[in-house]
């Protein structure tokens, strides 16, 4: 009985430590499903839509300044109180909010990289590839995993711990290059009356 004991007890604590280490991996497999599914309220679980939002507009932005790291409140209190209340870009926060639809997170789970905010236009939801993404990084509170299309760009998805096995994307970092325009919702076409 007590060999018994032993022996779950350290089944226990292997499964405590392999879930506590796979669990970026689920949290990203999960966002997948959820974007797959449309199911908004389960991203929202997985994702901190603010956090991503602000990662997007400086890569989105095109300008080289804005992906530098802005200075700490130590280092500029001026201008880190400047920054809080200036109003952001609103066509970069367009566009951010044009990766964060999702149709268009499915497709950055996907490898479509920059070309995922155009996904939501597209009625087929896109290419049927799933590939695996590869850890990057992996520490006890941030984990970064990495999904590679086929040219070989990489989007990175950087995941924070917010409990023992609660994960949350906050970061996307898009491959270099370009973003694509995001298309116009068309109009309808106008009905004929007899």
């Amino acid at each position: 009985m007590k060999n018994l004991f032993g022996n779950l007890l350290l089944l226990a604590v292997i499964a405590a430590v392999v879930s506590f280490f796979a669990a970026p991996a689920v949290a990203f497999f999960g966002i997948r499903s959820a974007a797959d599914a449309n199911d908004v309220a389960g991203l929202s679980r997985l994702i901190d839509f603010s956090a991503v939002r602000q990662s997007l507009w400086p890569q989105l932005s095109g300008n080289p300044a804005a992906m530098a790291p802005a200075p700490t409140f130590l280092e500029d209190p001026i201008g880190a109180v400047r920054r809080r209340f200036e109003p952001t870009d609103a066509a970069a926060a367009a566009d951010a909010d044009a990766y964060l639809t999702p149709a268009a997170l499915a497709g950055l789970t996907r490898g479509d990289g920059r070309y995922a905010s155009q996904r939501s236009a597209r009625p087929d939801g896109g290419s049927a590839r799933s590939p695996l993404p590869a850890p990057v990084f992996w520490g006890v509170n941030r984990a970064r995993m990495a999904i590679t299309d086929e040219g070989g760009s990489r989007t990175i998805f950087t995941f924070e711990r917010k409990g023992p096995f609660e994960w949350r994307l906050v970061h996307i970092g898009l491959p270099e290059g370009a973003a694509p325009a995001v298309p116009a919702p068309a109009a309808p076409a106008p009905v004929a009356r007899p």
